[in-house]
């Protein structure tokens, strides 16, 4: 349920109503996400500190109900849980470096933000510096596995997943639309791209975010849409 820019409006709370700003328009496809990390790095005083991060971290950080188990159950049949993400990596290093998730062997996110040192990490072999980047991870981690299109499974929930939803729907991927935006229902509407399964709950157009909700849907109800897929 974390937003991408959730770190910075937790560290710097007077950008708060620009983030949500910057955050609508490039989840809207309005703006690229080069140009939303742009406005954000214009706006920002400081890069953000290990420390900073780890307040927030320990304020603020949250998962879906079952995700942490789905994550373990995948990795225990051998099945590769790659995030895929406009997250930072510095985010990712500090959830990972303290155990909040499991440890996933890819990591694509966005480099705005990292730390360098002991924080790196082999698993951060890929970034997203535009949403086309993320279909573009996903097919050099299928050439490095071996891995088909039929044998691969996109999740995501807004327009920032339009262009992975479209090649997806290309190359014979099964799409999954989790907590669905009316952002990445017209993104898929206007490239023609069918969205196979939704999960959680589905937001129509101008319908706000009902967390409660979302909280209440246990991500553990998707193994047997994996399993079925996959196994």
């Amino acid at each position: 349920p974390n937003g991408p820019f959730d770190p910075i409006a937790f560290t710097y709370p007077d950008l708060g109503s620009e983030l949500v700003t910057i955050f609508r328009s490039y989840t809207g496809n309005e703006i690229s996400l080069t140009e939303a990390v742009q406005r954000i790095s214009r706006l920002l005083p400081a890069p953000l500190t290990v420390e900073q991060m780890d307040r927030y971290l320990d304020a603020s950080f949250a998962t879906y109900t079952g995700v942490p188990d789905l994550i373990e159950w995948c990795l225990s049949r051998n099945i590769l849980f790659m995030l895929n993400t406009t997250g930072t990596q510095a985010y990712f290093q500090r959830v990972l470096a303290r155990g909040l998730l499991p440890r996933v062997p890819v990591v694509a996110a966005n480099p705005m933000i990292r730390f360098q040192g002991s924080y790196d990490d082999e698993c951060f072999s890929h970034e997203v510096l535009e949403i086309t980047d993320k279909p573009r991870n996903t097919e050099a981690v299928m050439r490095a596995h071996g891995i088909t299109p039929d044998k691969v499974i996109v999740i995501g929930d807004s327009g920032g997943d339009g262009a992975h939803f479209a090649w997806g729907a290309r190359s014979g991927a099964f799409l999954i639309g989790s907590m669905t935006k009316d952002s990445l229902n017209s993104y898929c509407r206007s490239v023609g791209a069918q969205i196979d399964r939704r999960f959680g709950v589905t937001y129509g157009p101008g319908e706000k975010r009902d967390s409660a909700r979302e909280m209440s849907v246990n991500f553990m109800d998707l193994a047997a849409v994996i399993e079925e897929r996959l196994c």
